[in-house]
């Protein structure tokens, strides 16, 4: 069935899109395409085989407007799935739920992290509260330890890691703030840090991206050092420690080291439950036209190197840096779930829920927030990616799409995804700031 021919059922702000019988995957060039394509139920694969040569397309700088919702307009969604608005919050980014079922939302630009409180099946909040404020760009948000009685909660600003003292029901933090990372790499560039905690709880993470698009700062000196230290993904100057996974002990007190590098945004950390794999959605770079590089969600390998800035998707050489890095060649490692360029992955949670039907239990949902280097639109929507026994095939899958209006107008741009205590799928937007619960009920809209 085609997208025009789907069935639009439009009912108390809630929409479905009927769904082609057997999914269809879309692979090689058509994998790409833009938002028009776009529809709940169609699959993409995009392999390393694919990708275009540098400056297929010129650059395009194309960037969206938001504009309100329309009048009689909802997500698109498959058959036996309702989205509800939830709230509506200041730009909300990264969402994280504890143990209790109380929702957490980074609130970055206005520095604080809201909690939201509903007992399952709720449609909206019966409690809202501000767990901190004054914050300096807060996104990163954990639970520690893992369990059902953490004793922390863990926010990474854009220059630190701090945590509060929590005990379950907290609306607000229950004493001061202690510094565990006073001076994360910051200033220009990537400003997001996510954190995460290794299964076994012995380990924080924290994701730090480049101060730059594509090294194009680079100086002589720079570039000297880069080329002296020779080692996979060495840092140099202003990107010293960045574009990188870092690690720690949850006290602080074992110092940073890397963990990986070579990555050139990583925004968001989250570990698969089943093979207790560190994952990352990563942006990659732009202006080499409209279908490269594309961007990317992989479990992150430890001491992997994955490229930035002198290569990508594996041995693809960025034309910019060419022939500086020949050591590094064969030594890239390659991500495992390739996205359409520009599309911008950021949130990212794997469904732990039981309340979705089984085929989607164990996979995870994934924001894209949108483009704005492709002359079309791609992105503004949440895919699944698909799992097989905590593994990821390449494949991933449109959820909630039809956020786009037309060749610039959007009115929804997803940031942060979480599974909700009752197994709902919450979804954050910072367009207009709407935080929409998804259901499945198993039956007819």
């Amino acid at each position: 069935m085609s997208k025009a021919a789907a069935i639009v059922l439009i009912a108390a702000g809630t929409i479905a899109l009927a769904r082609p019988a057997s999914a269809e995957v879309l692979s090689g060039t058509a994998a790409y395409g833009d938002f028009s394509r776009d529809a709940p139920g169609t699959r993409r694969h995009i392999t390393p085989a694919d990708l275009p040569p540098p400056f297929a397309t010129q650059g395009a700088a194309n960037v969206s407007s938001v504009i309100a919702q329309p009048a009689g307009s909802a997500p698109l969604v498959a058959p036996g799935f309702t989205v509800t608005p939830f709230a509506h919050l200041d730009k909300p980014r990264q969402i994280r739920v504890a143990p209790n079922g109380d929702i957490f939302v980074a609130e970055t630009v206005a520095g604080k992290i809201a909690v939201l409180r509903a007992p399952d099946g709720a449609a909206h909040p019966a409690q809202t509260g501000t767990f901190a404020e004054g914050l300096s760009g807060p996104f990163g948000i954990a639970f520690y330890p893992s369990g059902e009685n953490p004793k922390f909660v863990y926010i990474a600003t854009g220059h630190s890691v701090i945590r509060f003292p929590y005990n379950n029901g907290d609306l607000t933090a229950a004493g001061p703030a202690e510094t565990i990372i006073s001076e994360l790499p910051n200033g220009s560039g990537h400003s997001t840090r996510d954190i995460a905690f290794s299964a076994d709880g012995k380990t924080l993470f924290v994701s730090v991206g480049s101060s730059t698009n594509d090294a194009e700062t680079m100086g002589e000196g720079d570039a000297k050092a880069a080329e002296a230290a020779r080692g996979l993904g060495a840092g140099w100057g202003p990107e010293a420690w960045r574009a990188d996974v870092l690690m720690t002990s949850p006290d602080g007190k074992t110092g940073l080291k890397s963990f990986a590098n070579g990555i050139r945004n990583c925004v968001t950390l989250t570990v698969e439950p089943k093979t207790s794999a560190l994952w990352c959605t990563n942006n990659e770079r732009d202006m080499l036209g409209d279908n490269l590089p594309p961007d990317y969600v992989t479990p992150v390998k430890p001491g992997g190197f994955y490229g930035w800035p002198w290569y990508y998707i594996g041995d693809h050489e960025d034309p910019h840096l060419k022939g500086e890095r020949p050591d590094l060649a064969g030594k890239v490692t390659t991500p495992e779930v390739l996205i359409q360029p520009h599309s911008a992955p950021l949130g990212m949670a794997f469904y732990t829920g039981r309340q979705f039907p089984k085929d989607y239990q164990g996979d995870a949902f994934v924001a894209l927030h949108g483009s704005w280097n492709r002359a079309a639109l791609t992105g503004y929507k949440v895919v699944r990616v698909i799992l097989k026994d905590g593994k990821p095939t390449g494949e991933y899958e449109d959820f909630l799409t039809g956020l786009v209006t037309g060749d610039k107008g959007v009115w929804g741009r997803p940031v942060g995804v979480a599974v909700a205590h009752d197994g709902a799928l919450i979804v954050g937007e910072d367009g207009n700031g709407t935080v929409w619960r998804i259901t499945y009920s198993g039956g007819k809209q």
